[in-house]
């Protein structure tokens, strides 16, 4: 089971510069949904990703659904040859993007970005309706079933900001 306070609040007090989106950002929006990983876009500097390995390393990431014993190294290097990684670890899953479709880069995103708060965690969480765009763009039918519940809460915020 994903720790997510745990993953947010070692990113934070690592001072990792990212944005959370997926499911964790419709939570910290006030979406009552399950969620069962921690995703997010990750600046793509050296030393962003310095610290994005020193915080990640000692949890064991290693690639969701790849077979065991592959051989595979969270290191800077691979992050800086990568870009989008879907990890397990011990504290559970953990999508680092470093492009996402229909949004782009971090820095393409941080405009759209502003704190959020779950799990007891302030953290850089993508604003609510370019999620909407985000899950669209991606396209995945559990995206689609998102897409409604997110619009519902858009409009109930829009109303009651007036």
């Amino acid at each position: 089971m994903t720790q997510f306070a745990d993953i947010l609040r070692l990113l934070v007090e690592n001072r990792v510069e990212f944005i959370a989106i997926g499911g964790i950002a419709g939570v910290a929006h006030g979406l009552a949904r399950t969620t069962y990983d921690v995703e997010v876009v990750y600046a793509r500097n050296k030393e962003n990703i310095a610290r994005l390995v020193g915080c990640l390393g000692p949890f064991n990431p290693y690639p969701r659904g790849a077979p065991p014993g592959l051989p595979f190294q969270f290191d800077q290097e691979t992050v800086g040859r990568g870009l989008n990684f879907t990890l397990q670890t011990s504290l559970g899953d953990l999508d680092l993007l470093g492009e996402v479709t229909g949004g782009g880069r971090y820095e393409n995103l941080l405009p759209f970005s502003s704190p959020g708060r779950a799990f007891g965690v302030e953290f850089p969480c993508i604003h609510l309706d370019r999620l909407i765009v985000l899950k669209r763009a991606a396209g995945r039918p559990k995206d689609f079933d998102m897409i409604s519940q997110l619009e519902a809460l858009w409009e109930e915020q829009k109303k009651q900001q007036g």
